[in-house]
């Protein structure tokens, strides 16, 4: 196990989504942040606010240090209750204007944690999804091709079991409903050998531009009024519900006494609650929670559409 190759990846990985952003936006930039952190480590956030496309657009990395893993990395592994840990890790979230134009997210980790006299435990996570507002059918399948397209070499079952642990993760239990259509999920990513499994988060780093960039493009100039907008920011609240209350990576970051400024970029700038909001029968609005946020076999979907 070698972690300079998998931070020098991380590094680049940060740059490549950057860029690739920034040129789709082709209106701003992302702002540059390092910052160090007391317990030991430290980061680089880069934030793009207001562009033409992206309302915010944040890529982060981080690489920290600390004496004892903290509670949210350690659940289910008691047995590492305890250790010293280095974390390092890139995440995005993208947050359009466009209400035709979802939101996503993305990850990629890995985690050594340590103790004297022992061998160290290490375990990649991550994985991606999306999260629209205005349902797109073409759009589902070809996000969850690419998903299946990344997991293909690394298994028969792979996009299957991912796929499901996305679709059971980011779930809001309160709502009954799951944040978006899903993509990938996985943690504790230690099955293989270390070389193919640093293979396997890179090939998912890798594969989520050209998953997401062509979504944006063919929804980024749909025509929509100020109920879209009104639409959009209320299922906003959904998203933060969930990073808030339930996501592992908020609540490691805040644990581990991380960067509060990079940990809530993922939140969005704008965002609205309607106390009991039911949309209209058969609207575009309705069919978003009775057709696609759903835990739907969107390959299948493809072969009947």
């Amino acid at each position: 196990m070698q972690i300079e190759p998998v931070k020098s990846y991380l590094l680049q990985l940060q740059d490549a989504l950057c860029a690739a952003l920034a040129a789709e936006d082709g209106a701003a930039n992302f702002s540059t942040d390092q910052w160090q952190r007391a317990a030991g480590g430290g980061g680089r956030s880069r934030v793009l606010c207001d562009g033409a496309v992206f309302e915010r657009a944040g890529v982060n990395f981080s690489h920290v240090r600390g004496a004892a893993l903290p509670a949210s990395a350690s659940a289910g592994r008691p047995e590492l209750a305890g250790r010293s840990y280095q974390a390092l890790g890139v995440s995005l979230v993208i947050h359009p204007h466009n209400p035709h134009v979802p939101t996503s997210h993305a990850n990629v980790r890995l985690f050594v944690a340590e103790k004297a006299g022992e061998e160290p435990v290490w375990w990649f996570g991550g994985g991606y999804d999306l999260t629209p507002y205005y349902g797109n059918r073409q759009d589902c399948i070809d996000w969850h091709r690419q998903a299946a397209a990344v997991c293909a070499p690394f298994g028969a079952d792979v996009y299957a079991r991912f796929k499901r642990w996305c679709d059971e993760y980011f779930y809001l239990p309160h709502r009954g409903e799951p944040r978006g259509v899903g993509g990938l999920f996985f943690d504790d990513l230690n099955e293989w050998d270390f070389d193919t499994c640093f293979a396997f988060v890179r090939a998912l780093g890798d594969s989520f531009v050209p998953a997401y960039r062509p979504i944006v493009q063919r929804r980024k100039h749909t025509p929509y009024g100020e109920a879209e907008r009104q639409f959009q920011l209320y299922r906003r609240g959904r998203y933060v519900e969930f990073n808030l209350v339930f996501d592992r990576g908020t609540l490691f970051g805040l644990q581990s006494g991380g960067r509060t400024e990079a940990i809530l970029m993922s939140l969005p700038p704008l965002v609205r609650w309607e106390y009991d909001y039911t949309p209209p029968p058969g609207s575009a609005e309705a069919e978003l929670t009775a057709y696609y946020l759903q835990a739907r076999d969107w390959l299948a979907a493809a072969q009947d559409h």
